[in-house]
């Protein structure tokens, strides 16, 4: 089905003094069903459309053209599909993730990425005739290789055979394993297997260059933790060191390489504004690329096809694009035109730019895919990604600031229920993000949107140590997890009051994963601001949340390292004042926690933890367990099970209408 190019319809927004004009809203499935488009990619010939998506019971793959219709749908079944990419024009890969439970107490998140050919069939699962690769949890896809046969570029892992059988000739360490990740060429039509390059014991990526060989290698040595950035020039055989730092375990100032140009990009303060320099790897040449930008973080949009950098992508309120390369520019900016008062994002295009994948979403409206006709000026529906959505009555979201008590300026998001009138103040729901170095962004969320459907206001603060708003930003929430960031979310509470928008005594706070962490925290240790909290895969326990990291990682770990940095080395006995866990007694509110069994990111005993803590505290306490579910719950049906035992849980202890 083909339709014109039309203008969508702009949204408006308005606040003040509130209540809840109530209709009735849509069912929770509507929000917690997995999208019908999850991703989408578009082969580089610009004849194919690969579509991850489906039904909320059955996750699929669909192949579709405008040219061609009627291409086959490959049943994933009930599973964790988590992406799309291209390799050549006759195979995409899916990449799915599963659980494995290796010992009672010791079980992991594995990714894994699945060959599919045109008539929709499985072919081969990467790298799977590798058997010392199967002990990579992820098996990440760096690049490709442009063939014939096109190859995807993996990272696996070979076993070093002593230092005389690895490019790292030092004697092993206390701590080194036997094993050392490698590169492989992987041919997506049988699962063929090429050794490119062996990496050092502390190699832990490369990027490649479109014939498939490595051009950067990042290293983090594990004794010293200093980070190394390695690059090559094409047609340079040896390493050159170019970029070090002693205090991060990546380099945030690295913005990436591209084939096209042979050349790093790079982050790098101008005057207090965050400015992208190219360095070209032969000669060392510079160039500033873009305009400087402040109070942001910046990062690259990447043309596939031709490996290089078209534009600057940065934002406080809504992500913005500086286009470099004027062709997609003006293509994005003739879609803009058409769908005013909308986002559009131009997501993957055809090598020779004629057709183009494209999501549109409105102001907290879900998205809808098209493929977008370049010579025709012509869009061809693809699909929504919560078709029951389509056309519902959705709350509105504005963008805030406010002073923190310290007078940092803190933004945030505020959403409020479809239909507010002025009148009486609105019950509140608080829910921090999780990272914590990690942001929101004003795309649809549909915790918020289930949440504002249900008559409430919903505050998403960036507190401090929040990413994509500067290095200093992010630098002040270091030691602050139970200070400075939970007085952060109790400001906003009083901003958005003093908006005469909201009760202040009508206050619940919800947060997944680190939001859980500051969920339990506000409602432990500041129990005069909460009337309920609701953590999901949240953390009560520090001291068990650094013991779980080392066993799974390391002593010398990034992870670790990354953990012990956001905590800023906290003592024995400043980790016990911050854990929730430890102040169970001061808890005035009910307290839902939610936690799915087969966690790997926040183990499932942090919530076990806490709901023994409370039950022997005589504290009221609701526990819900997701059977056989993981820390991101990528199935329809548990997240369905917690919206509605959330919805219920808000319903009982903050009623829209007391």
């Amino acid at each position: 089905m083909r339709v014109a190019v039309m203008s969508g319809a702009a949204m408006a927004v308005a606040l003040g003094g509130v209540a809840w004009a109530q209709t009735a809203p849509p069912p929770a499935s509507a929000f917690g069903r997995m999208p019908g488009v999850y991703d989408a990619a578009i082969s580089p010939n610009g004849k194919t459309v690969a579509i991850l998506g489906g039904s909320p019971e059955v996750r699929s793959l669909s192949l579709a053209t405008i040219d061609q219709p009627g291409l086959p749908t490959l049943n994933l079944g009930d599973v964790k599909a988590v992406s799309l990419r291209w390799v050549g024009d006759d195979h995409v890969l899916a990449r799915i993730g599963f659980w494995k439970q290796w010992t009672p107490k010791i079980g992991y998140r594995y990714e894994r990425n699945i060959s599919v050919n045109l008539q929709g069939q499985a072919v081969v699962r990467m790298l799977d005739k590798d058997v010392t690769s199967q002990l990579l949890i992820s098996q990440p896809v760096v690049g490709l290789a442009s063939g014939p046969p096109a190859k995807a570029v993996m990272i696996g892992v070979q076993d070093n055979l002593g230092a005389a059988g690895s490019m790292d000739t030092r004697m092993k360490r206390k701590g080194e394993s036997g094993f050392q990740l490698a590169l492989f060429a992987v041919d997506p039509a049988n699962g063929k297997a090429t050794l490119l390059e062996k990496g050092g014991y502390d190699t832990y990526s490369w990027e490649v260059d479109q014939s498939g060989e490595a051009r950067v290698r990042h290293e983090s040595d594990e004794i010293s933790h200093k980070y190394t950035l390695y690059a090559r020039a094409k047609g340079v055989k040896p390493w050159t060191a170019l970029y070090a730092n002693q205090d991060e375990e990546w380099p945030r100032h690295y913005a990436g390489y591209a084939s096209a140009t042979d050349s790093i990009y790079m982050v790098e303060d101008d005057g207090g504004a965050s400015q992208v320099v190219r360095h070209a790897l032969a000669g060392g040449a510079t160039e500033k690329v873009g305009a400087p930008v402040r109070g942001s973080d910046v990062a690259l949009v990447w043309d596939r096809n031709r490996d290089q950098p078209v534009g600057v992508m940065s934002g406080a309120e809504t992500f913005r694009v500086e286009w470099l390369d004027p062709e997609i520019g003006g293509v994005h900016a003739m879609l803009a035109k058409a769908f005013k008062g909308k986002t559009v994002t131009v997501s993957e295009w055809s090598a020779d730019r004629t057709r183009f994948l494209v999501r549109v979403n409105g102001q907290g409206a879900p998205g809808a895919w098209h493929l977008f006709d370049r010579a025709r000026k012509e869009l061809s529906p693809i699909g929504e990604e919560y078709p029951e959505l389509k056309d519902a009555a959705l709350g509105t979201t504005r963008w805030i600031t406010y002073k923190a008590r310290d007078g940092l300026e803190i933004p945030a998001y505020l959403t409020l229920p479809p239909g507010a009138v002025d009148g009486r103040k609105l019950p509140l729901i608080v829910m921090p993000h999780g990272g914590p170095v990690a942001r929101d962004d004003d795309d649809f969320d549909w915790l918020t949107q289930f949440l504002a459907t249900r008559g409430y206001a919903v505050l998403r603060p960036q507190f401090r140590g929040s990413a994509g708003f500067g290095r200093a930003f992010e630098d002040a929430g270091r030691g602050e997890w139970a200070g400075k960031m939970q007085t952060d979310l109790l400001d906003g509470i009083a901003a958005v009051a003093a908006s005469n928008t909201i009760d202040p005594a009508r206050v619940c706070i919800f947060g997944w994963s680190f939001g859980g962490y500051a969920a339990l925290a506000g409602v432990s240790m500041h129990p005069e601001a909460y009337k309920c909290a609701a953590s999901m895969a949240g953390v009560s326990d520090l001291g068990l949340l650094i013991t779980e990291q080392l066993r799974v990682s390391g002593d010398d770990s990034w992870g670790l390292r990354s953990l012990r940095r956001m905590l800023d080395d906290a003592s024995s006995e400043k980790i016990l004042q911050t854990s929730p866990v430890q102040h169970v007694a001061d808890i005035r509110a009910p307290v839902l926690l939610m936690h799915g069994d087969q966690d790997g990111s926040v183990d499932y005993e942090q919530s076990q933890r806490m709901a023994s803590a409370l039950k022997a505290a005589g504290k009221p306490v609701e526990f819900v367990t997701f059977k056989n579910e993981d820390h991101f719950l990528l199935r329809s049906a548990p997240r369905t099970q917690l919206l509605e035992t959330l919805g219920a849980f808000l319903a009982k202890n903050l009623p829209v209408n007391p």
